[in-house]
């Protein structure tokens, strides 16, 4: 069974790859300042979570519809990691190597939604200038922000994990 839950979480991290794939190169070829929308994002969110759901409900159904919450979370976890390992890796030779300029245009974009949201918190001008140099700073898509951003998408999802594991975990009937 150990294999089975293995290739099952692994095939629903290949297709959230592709989803999360197809939704970036067509968010680029369409208008990159889809990349920078609440909605978007929140949309993101939900397939990526809906994703882990669907794997843990899949492990269950081959295993007569038990599992255990190790094999919940760990379920749910493979197919997080792998579909946001390809995303990542997409989103970095996209940005890096086909279309540098589009991580410029992407960076402005982040800048002026930063903005918009700070003033619409009544936030300070001062605090709004350092964020702006803050960003302006860094390259968003640098293999060390890359990995950072990663790490903490696995961490924040983790945590959701823990709680669909959680849910969803139904243990077999001891049978003696």
């Amino acid at each position: 069974m150990e294999k089975s839950l293995k290739s099952i979480a692994v095939n629903y991290g290949l297709y959230l790859g592709v989803l999360l794939t197809l939704l970036t190169v067509l968010s680029y070829a369409i208008n990159l300042e889809l990349l920078t929308n609440t909605w978007y994002g929140i949309f993101i969110l939900i397939a990526i979570v809906a994703s882990g759901m669907v794997s843990v409900a899949k492990i269950k159904q081959a295993q007569d519809g038990y599992a255990s919450f190790k094999e919940a979370f760990t379920a749910y976890f493979i197919t997080i990691l792998v579909g946001l390992l390809i995303s990542t890796l997409v989103s970095y030779l996209l940005f890096n190597f086909i279309d540098t300029d589009a991580a410029t245009v992407l960076k402005e974009k982040t800048i002026e939604k930063t903005i918009q949201m700070m003033e619409s918190f009544n936030t300070p001008s001062e605090v709004i200038a350092e964020a702006v140099d803050k960003i302006e700073s860094q390259n968003q898509f640098g293999l060390g922000n890359i990995v950072k951003g990663l790490a903490g998408y696995l961490v924040f999802f983790s945590v959701i994990g823990l709680i669909v594991a959680a849910a969803m975990k139904k243990s077999k009937p001891d049978t003696e």
